[in-house]
C-alpha cells in the first residue's frame, strides 16, 4: 500500500488500547478520535444484510472476500511499536484477528515483507527492524510470528494472505544499519539508492531471482492461504535525490501525478547488458517485461508448490491512459510504475486482483464505480476483483471520507457480479471504530459472515459431506462434527434456524462441537451444514431437524 498513507497513520495507531476494551465495539468511543462520531439511522447501508431468511430450505452460504491488509511497515497496524515485548506483540495479533472476526471479515492480508526484511525466521532475509526495532535481531524470547499468525487466523476461521513487497530494499523510515546478510548488503550491484529509499532493480535478475526464492520459501514452509503483493514495482517517481515519502500522495491527488523533475531510476547497468544482449525493446517495454516476468514466475511457482495458494496482486487504481473509460484521469502506473496490470489479468497470471480504488463514488475523474467496471472488463479468465477501499481516509484531514463513504463502495461492489469483495486499507480505522465505521459496518453491511467466493480454476472437487449430530439442551443446541472423507475440511458453513428464522455462520474446520445458544427469536430447532475447503468448494449439505439424530451420507 501506498507508504505515505501508512506513515501519517502511524501516530494514530492505537491497537494496544484496544486490548483493554470492554467489548469489542460499544468501547471504541469517539472519544479516541474526535471527529464527529455520533451515527444515526441514515449512516445503515440500503443493501440488506442476510436476515429474516424463512422456510424450510435456507438459501446457498452468502459469499463475499472480506478482508484488511495489516501493514508492519513503520509499524502502521501491528506491531504498533518496535520495541514491543513478545508478549505485547501476540496480544496485539490477537486484538486484531478478534476484531476481524467480530466484524464478519475473513481474511487478512499481513504484510511479511516491508522491505526486503521478514517477520518470520528466514534463511534469505534479515528479521525486520519494524519488529524488533534493530533489522537483522531476533525476537526474544524466539518465536515464528508468522506461524502465530497462521494458527491464530485459521482457529478464528479467517484465511491469513502473506503480502510482499516485491523489490523495496529499505524504507524511508528506517532507522538501524542494514544487517550484513540483507540483499542490499551481498548484492549491492543489484540494488539502486532512489531518495531516500533502496530499491532492488527489476531489471535484474539476480534480485528477481531473490524476490521469487522469498516467496516461495513461505509458501512451502507455512500454512498461508494467498500470497500477495502490492502496487510497488518500479518506485513512485520523485523530483529530488533526498525525497522520501510523498511521491504516492502526489500519485493520488494529482491530476496527472507528474512530478516538476522526476528523478530517473537508476538502472543503466540493466538496460546497457539487455541491449548488448540483443534486446529490442524500448526502455520503457523492457521495464514492464521485467515486471510480467516477475508476476508469471510467481503465479506459477506458488500454484507448483501449493495448487491451492491464491495469487493476489493490488495495483494502483487507474488504469493505462488509452484505454480509460471517459473522463477518468490521473496517474499512469503502466508509464511509471512499469506495472501493465491489464495485462496480468489478460494473461490469467493472478487469481484475485485487488485495484486500489482510493476515491470517492462521486469524485468523477476516479470516479469508485467506473473504475470497477473498468477493471472487470479486463478480466477475460473471470479472476476474481476484490477492490482495495482506502476505508483509512475516514480522519480528521479536509479531505477524510464518512463512514457511508465506505458503505456506498461496498454497495457499489455488490452490484456488480464480479466484484464478489473488497479488502479494507487498513486494519487501523476498524480498530479504532472511526467515526463509528466498525458499528456501521457490523450492524449493515456485514451484519452475517460470508464464505470467500470459490475459486474453480484451481480445483473444483468437493470435499465431503460431513457426519453431524445435535443435542438439545437446556438453553442450546450442541452440534457435534466429523469431517467427511475426501478433501480436507477449512471451515463448515452453519445455517440454524431459530424459531421460523434462518441464521448463517462460520465455523472453522479444526473444530468438532460448538453449541448454538437460543434467544429471544427463539429455540434452535434445525441445523443445515456443509463442509468447505480451502478454495471454497462446498460439500452436499446436511439437514438436521431432530436432537440426537446422526446423519449419514
Amino acid at each position: 500500500m501506498l507508504s505515505t498513507f501508512k506513515k501519517r497513520l502511524a501516530a494514530t495507531a492505537t491497537i494496544v488500547a484496544a486490548l483493554a476494551t470492554a467489548s469489542l465495539l460499544s468501547s471504541c468511543t469517539s472519544s479516541r478520535m474526535p471527529v464527529d462520531a455520533t451515527p444515526g439511522p441514515a449512516a445503515l447501508p440500503a443493501v440488506p444484510p442476510v436476515q429474516h431468511i424463512r422456510g424450510e430450505v435456507p438459501p446457498p452460504a452468502p459469499r463475499e472476500f472480506r478482508a484488511a491488509w495489516v501493514s508492519t511497515v513503520a509499524n502502521i497496524d501491528w506491531p504498533s511499536r518496535s520495541n514491543l515485548t513478545v508478549a505485547k506483540q501476540q496480544a496485539e495479533a490477537i486484538a486484531i484477528l478478534d476484531r476481524a472476526r467480530s466484524l464478519n471479515l475473513n481474511a487478512i492480508v499481513l504484510q511479511v515483507r516491508p522491505s526486503a526484511d521478514a517477520i518470520y525466521p528466514s534463511q534469505l532475509e534479515p528479521w525486520s527492524e519494524f519488529l524488533t526495532g534493530k533489522q537483522g535481531q531476533p525476537p526474544l524470547p524466539m518465536y515464528d510470528p508468522l506461524a502465530f499468525w497462521v494458527a491464530q487466523a485459521h482457529a478464528r476461521g479467517l484465511e491469513l494472505h502473506a503480502w510482499f513487497n516485491p523489490y523495496r530494499a529499505r524504507h524511508a523510515t528506517a532507522k538501524s544499519p542494514l544487517a550484513r546478510d540483507s540483499f542490499a548488503s551481498t548484492n549491492p550491484a543489484s540494488v539502486k539508492q532512489y531518495g531516500r529509499y533502496l530499491w532492488m532493480d527489476p531489471g535484474d535478475a539476480a534480485a528477481s531471482k531473490h524476490t521469487t526464492d522469498v516467496v516461495l520459501d513461505v509458501v512451502r514452509r507455512y500454512d498461508i492461504d494467498g500470497v500477495h503483493i502490492d502496487d510497488y514495482f518500479y518506485p513512485y517517481p520523485i523530483d529530488a535525490p533526498g525525497a522520501g515519502a510523498g511521491a504516492e500522495t502526489a500519485a493520488l491527488d494529482a491530476g496527472s501525478g507528474a512530478a516538476k523533475r522526476e528523478l530517473p531510476f537508476p538502472d543503466e547497468p540493466s538496460w546497457q547488458q539487455y541491449l548488448l544482449g540483443g534486446g529490442q525493446l524500448d526502455r520503457a517495454a523492457w521495464r514492464r517485461q521485467n515486471v510480467n516476468q516477475l508476476i508469471e514466475g510467481l503465479y506459477t511457482g506458488i500454484h507448483r508448490e501449493k495448487s491451492w495458494v491464491r495469487f493476489g496482486i493490488s495495483p494502483f487504481g487507474i488504469g493505462r491512459p488509452n484505454l480509460r473509460p471517459p473522463g477518468i484521469v490521473g496517474f499512469s502506473q503502466y508509464d511509471k510504475l512499469y506495472a501493465d496490470a491489464e495485462l496480468w489479468l489478460a494473461k490469467g497470471w493472478l487469481d484475485y486482483l485487488s485495484p486500489q480504488l482510493y476515491w470517492p463514488v462521486a469524485q468523477a475523474p476516479q470516479a469508485f464505480g467506473v473504475l470497477l467496471d473498468y477493471w472487470l472488463a479486463q478480466n477475460p479468465y473471470g479472476r476474481h476483483v476484490w477492490p482495495g477501499l482506502y476505508t483509512s481516509r475516514i480522519d480528521n484531514t479536509p479531505k477524510s471520507f464518512t463512514p457511508q463513504e465506505i458503505v456506498k463502495q461496498i454497495e457499489v461492489t455488490r452490484t456488480r457480479p464480479g466484484a464478489n469483495g473488497q479488502v479494507h486499507f487498513s486494519m487501523v480505522p476498524l480498530m479504532q471504530n472511526r467515526k463509528g465505521i466498525s458499528e456501521q459496518l457490523k450492524a449493515g453491511v456485514y451484519q452475517s459472515p460470508a464464505l470467500i467466493p470459490a475459486t474453480p480454476w484451481l480445483g473444483a472437487e468437493a470435499p465431503g459431506a460431513p457426519l453431524v449430530a445435535m443435542r438439545r439442551d437446556t438453553a442450546s443446541m450442541n452440534v457435534r462434527l466429523t469431517a467427511g472423507g475426501g478433501k480436507p475440511t477449512a471451515q463448515y458453513a452453519v445455517w440454524a434456524r431459530y424459531g421460523d428464522e434462518w441464521r448463517f455462520s462460520v465455523v472453522a474446520g479444526t473444530q468438532t462441537e460448538f453449541n448454538l445458544m437460543d434467544d429471544a427469536i427463539g429455540r434452535v430447532n434445525a441445523v443445515v451444514i456443509s463442509a468447505v475447503d480451502r478454495l471454497g468448494n462446498e460439500s452436499a449439505r446436511i439437514t438436521l431437524r431432530q436432537p440426537s439424530v446422526v446423519a449419514t451420507r
